[in-house]
């Protein structure tokens, strides 16, 4: 909205509105403020609907650490998601594909977090399962989603792209075509096929992985804002020609306004983290993991970076790799963990490391990724 008014107001010069960071940066201030201010009344609100994690797991000595996390207020995303959505509609250019494709993703992932959430926390009231959605429901409708916005891009790609692989060694491809790896300049072609492919586990991977994070007070919002920095960064230089060429990245045209996306869900994760830091006083819950890391899956399918997720997120990587490492050892020796619990920072926390201990070592290994994946961009 303020995009068009000062487009009015200011028309035909120059302008800060006009810089896709800049907005950005009024994004990430106004969420955290917003978080800030607001969170509060959300958490009496919570409160006063009774929905109070009731965390439990197959482990008894688990059970007993996070004891005192019982009846804490949850679903504290809902107020996540709206700040971001609040930011965008206010500061990005809403005609622009990617911004509208952005919306349809927080939209989906958050109903779909947020049925999860309240099947979990009015199991009590009739007396059933608190596990929620099965796992084949919400990979059901993430999988449909990546499917969805994976058409609509690669479709919109084929008309709106940039020819990169100006080098005399390099062939001329299409940007939307393009699969960055990080160290080689030249990139890899993608057919249409494998390009679904390969947003849908991008898209779903993200997803689910800081879903498994969000299990300690501020983890999974401290590692989502670095992995949010990262990527405001990135699609910064993918939006912008000139800068694209320079780092020998591809050039996705009116992908900039994503900027405004990322520094979003940076401003609300910071935001957030000022009441769920230990010892938090509300929770996210699925409603604000699983469209968050969707949020940042479908960054990187739109700038081509989904390699270089798997740096900027390590965290995320190894939290859903030591979850799947544990039920495929479980199951080969017939009953024998490889880790105390999975996902893999509550084996610390069983291994005698304390919460905020655990939590601090495992953002600045998130922060030591965020950095090496920025410097890859040079180390090409």
């Amino acid at each position: 909205m303020l995009y068009y008014l000062a487009g009015e107001l200011f028309r035909g010069r120059h302008y800060a509105y006009e810089n896709p960071l800049f907005r950005g940066i009024c994004a990430a201030l106004l969420c955290f403020l917003m978080l800030l201010f607001l969170m509060p009344k959300m958490i009496r609100r919570l409160n006063k609907w009774k929905l109070g994690d009731q965390p439990q797991f197959d482990h008894a000595s688990l059970n007993e650490l996070t004891r005192d996390k019982r009846n804490i207020p949850t679903m504290g995303g809902v107020l996540m998601l709206g700040s971001v959505a609040f930011a965008v509609l206010l500061l990005a250019d809403l005609s622009n594909f990617y911004v509208r494709m952005s919306l349809v993703c927080l939209v989906w992932l958050s109903v779909l977090g947020g049925v999860d959430d309240w099947l979990k926390l009015t199991a009590g009231r009739r007396a059933r399962s608190r596990d929620g959605l099965k796992m084949y429901q919400k990979l059901l409708f993430q999988v449909g989603l990546a499917v969805l916005l994976g058409g609509f891009i690669y479709s919109y790609g084929s008309s709106n792209f940039a020819v990169v692989g100006s080098l005399p060694d390099t062939r001329a491809l299409p940007s939307y075509k393009i699969l960055t790896v990080p160290f080689y300049k030249v990139g890899l072609e993608l057919s249409a096929g494998m390009f679904m492919v390969v947003t849908v586990l991008v898209m779903t991977g993200t997803s689910n992985a800081v879903n498994l994070t969000d299990g300690m007070d501020g983890l999974a919002a401290g590692c989502v804002a670095l992995s949010a920095l990262v990527f405001m960064m990135l699609t910064h230089v993918a939006g912008n020609a000139e800068l694209s060429s320079t780092l020998l990245l591809p050039y996705i045209p009116k992908s900039g306004e994503l900027v405004i996306l990322c520094g979003a869900i940076l401003g609300s994760c910071a935001g957030f983290l000022w009441y769920n830091c230990h010892p938090a006083r509300v929770f996210m819950g699925d409603v604000g993991s699983l469209p968050l890391g969707g949020l940042i899956g479908f960054v990187a399918v739109v700038t081509r970076q989904e390699l270089m997720l798997l740096i900027a997120g390590g965290v995320f990587v190894v939290e859903a790799l030591s979850v799947m490492a544990q039920i495929g050892f479980f199951k080969w020796t017939r009953g024998r963990r490889l880790f105390r619990c999975a996902p893999i920072h509550h084996h610390f926390h069983l291994s005698g490391w304390s919460e905020p201990q655990t939590v601090v070592r495992f953002w600045l290994l998130a922060a030591m990724c965020a950095g090496f994946a920025l410097a890859t961009i040079k180390l090409r």
